[in-house]
């Protein structure tokens, strides 16, 4: 009885709030996205009574229009090309970095550390309002940038409201998160697997591959998982720095909601979104699990 309700104790919170914060809501979003909008904005009432009573009154509308124009799903082909590559980047920098961190003497690791995770001590909006002032065209970086390519007759190129503003922010916001969980992992290795396959023959690229990349893939697949699915769904750098240009599916989630108020459209994106994402997270879990049990 002592080991159940231990169990339950240690579980039960968890558990608890996963089901009041995630699974809850998300049965609000799914019955939100096959009612009807409100005449005024929200949603229509989900019982009609008339005549001959009350019925339901769902609709299959949301998800009809969601399906019949390409520009929807041209959106979440452009958010996810926007995540991939906000999440390889981030991998590329984060590695070595973590690495570094991992390797450093210990008196250094806990200020390295710190950097790391010192930008979070700022607002995160006032962070992404920094960009813009970075990015403006009477900027000291787009002044250098533009001299630099004016070197080579090419002419004054725009940084601010455009894809590449929306991908360096991004990749600026969710670095740490990269970083974080790869150094956790890094910082368990053996040094004496190192100094075993350099006993056997093995040079510095050898090592690296064989054996500190093979066992960081938990850090790393950590790391993937907690970029790439926020990336998703963001939608404030996007709005904040990428103009019309840069719009992503969390922009046209947001201006269903708070703008046009059709909130059963506004689910039905949620909801999709929420599918894409758990369906690209599942393959990448499945795959991730083949290839430890050595079937990749």
């Amino acid at each position: 009885m002592a080991k159940h309700l231990g169990k339950w104790l240690i579980s039960g919170p968890p558990v608890l709030y996963l089901i009041v914060f995630f699974v809850i809501p998300t049965c609000i979003m799914v019955l939100a996205s096959f009612r009807y909008a409100g005449e005024y904005g929200g949603l229509a009432p989900v019982l009609l009574h008339d005549a001959s009573g009350a019925h339901l009154n769902l609709t299959l509308e949301s998800y009809q229009e969601f399906f019949s124009d390409f520009i929807y799903s041209w959106l979440f082909i452009k958010t996810l090309v926007y995540a991939l590559v906000t999440t390889f980047c981030c991998l590329l920098m984060a590695y070595p970095l973590a690495l570094l961190i991992a390797r450093s003497a210990s008196k250094y690791r806990d200020l390295l550390v710190l950097l790391v995770i010192l930008p979070f001590w700022s607002n995160f909006l006032i962070r992404i309002y920094a960009w813009m002032i970075l990015l403006g065209p009477q900027s000291a970086f787009s002044a250098a940038l533009n001299g630099f390519l004016g070197i080579f007759g090419v002419g004054p190129v725009r940084l601010l409201f455009t894809p590449f503003a929306v991908v360096l922010c991004l990749i600026y916001v969710q670095l740490p998160f990269m970083v974080l969980p790869l150094y956790a992992n890094l910082e368990k290795h053996d040094p004496a697997l190192l100094d075993a396959a350099q006993d056997l023959g093995a040079n510095a690229w050898q090592r690296f591959w064989r054996v500190t990349f093979p066992l960081s893939l938990p850090g790393i697949y950590a790391g993937v998982a907690l970029v790439f699915v926020p990336v998703l769904g963001i939608f404030a750098v996007p709005d904040i720095l990428g103009g019309t240009r840069g719009i992503m599916i969390g922009n046209l989630i947001k201006q269903e909601f708070l703008e046009a108020r059709d909130w059963p459209f506004g689910s039905a994106l949620s909801i999709m979104l929420t599918i894409g994402a758990m369906i690209i997270v599942g393959g990448a879990a499945l795959f991730a699990g083949r290839r430890r049990s050595g079937d990749v």
